[in-house]
This record gives structure tokens, sequence and C-alpha cells, in this order.
């Protein structure tokens, strides 16, 4: 079974954007399987905001064949041993909605048990690009509701342009992320979720989405000067 990896570091401007120009190429690097090299940006932050743009901090979502595949990458490649001074959780996954290409999604859901366990939710859109900006005004909000939900212990979001989009929450529970999904949280206008998915549904803002679901198995590392992001691991 493949495991799946999400990394956060720190570099330099010159590294975060040689990476992202020309990521770490499967032919290269055996067990891996597919790699996302982006950018990071806060929730909700304000539409001509620098991190919104590009910064060197830089956020990766990768697929491998196993962990051994992990642990070869991190200590050999260049760029993996930059990975090595940050943080990442290794996932197994759970559940999917939507598609995306490139990445190996296994075709069987499975249930998380218990139900009250963390679990890491993460989105990747491919961007019509003539429909960024309705994407924006909806999914704004959206991105507040996360980021401010008492459900999550860790949010962002991260970009490469010019179209792909995603971000990365974990949750203390499955209850909880769903029922923001359904607009059941006992927050400030809840429904946001919902409202922007009727509004996709109307006149799809992307080329490629996906919602993917995840256990977290472990984490390594530090962000930000904090440790055990994800509870109970």
């Amino acid at each position: 079974m493949s495991i799946f990896t999400y990394h956060l570091v720190k570099t330099s401007y010159f590294s975060a954007l040689k990476v992202i120009l020309f990521p770490p190429k499967t032919i290269n690097n055996t067990g891996l399987i597919h790699m996302e090299c982006m950018t990071t940006m806060r929730l909700g932050s304000a539409i001509w905001s620098r991190s919104r743009i590009f910064n060197k901090q830089v956020a990766v979502f990768a697929q491998w064949e196993n962990e051994a595949s992990i642990n070869k990458f991190l200590i050999e490649n260049k760029f993996g041993h930059v990975l090595s001074k940050g943080w990442h959780t290794r996932l197994t996954f759970l559940r999917q909605w939507g598609k995306i290409n490139q990445f190996k999604i296994p075709h069987n859901p499975i249930e998380l048990e218990p139900s009250n366990a963390p679990v890491v939710a993460i989105t990747i859109a491919r961007m019509k690009l003539f429909e960024i900006p309705r994407f924006i005004h909806w999914g704004r909000p959206v991105e507040k509701l996360v980021r401010d939900h008492p459900g999550t212990t860790f949010s962002l979001a991260s970009i490469r342009l010019p179209r792909t989009i995603s971000t990365f929450s974990v949750w203390k529970s499955e209850k909880e992320m769903t029922d923001m999904v359904l607009g059941r949280s006992n927050v400030h206008a809840p429904k946001r979720h919902i409202h922007a998915m009727k509004e996709r549904d109307r006149k799809d803002f992307h080329m490629e989405f996906t919602t993917l679901r995840f256990k977290p198995l472990s984490e390594y590392g530090e962000w930000n000067g904090r440790t055990h992001l994800i509870p109970n691991l």
C-alpha cells in the first residue's frame, strides 16, 4: 500500500523558486509516485498579500510506494535534505471526493476507527484561469471558516502559479470535519462551505478538483516553533 506525506519547510527564495519550477521527478527518485511543490499562504489572507503570490515557505504533498522510499529521498536527494530540516507527517489514505491526475489514489475507501481519531484533509484544485476571481469570492469565506474552526488544530493553504491551489487541515476528529462540511458546526455562518459547493455545482471553478481524507501515521520535526500539530498521535 502506498503512503502519502505532507511537508513544510522554510528555505531561501532561490531554493523555493527552483523547486517550484523544477520539482523532483519520479524517474530520478525510486519509489516516488508524484510530488506537488507549492509555497504556503495563510487561509483567508488578503487577495493581494505577498503569500498568495510567492514566498520562501514551501509545502510539498507527495505519494510514495513505501516508507523506505521516503527515508531514502530525505537522506540522499538534495531537496530531500532540505525537507528533512522542516516538518512533515506521513499519511494513509481513507477517502476521496472528486478526481486528480498524476496521483494513484486507491479505489476502495477505508473507514476511520475510532471516529474521534484525528484526520487530515487535503484539497488540490487546478483552476480555470478565468474563474479565479469567482473562486476567490466564494473560497475566501470557506478558508476563514476552516482557519477559525475550533475543530482544527492546524491549517494552511498553498499555491503554485498559475493554476494550482491546495489546502491542508488537521482536525481533532472526523465528526468535527464532516460537521463543517455539512454546515452543522456551532460557529458563525456555518453554511459557508455548502454555499461555495452549490456555486461550484452551478458553474465549476476547476479543471480538476479533489478532496482527500487521511489517517495520520506519524509526524516529524517542527513548524514555526510548534511540534505535535496532530493531536493524540
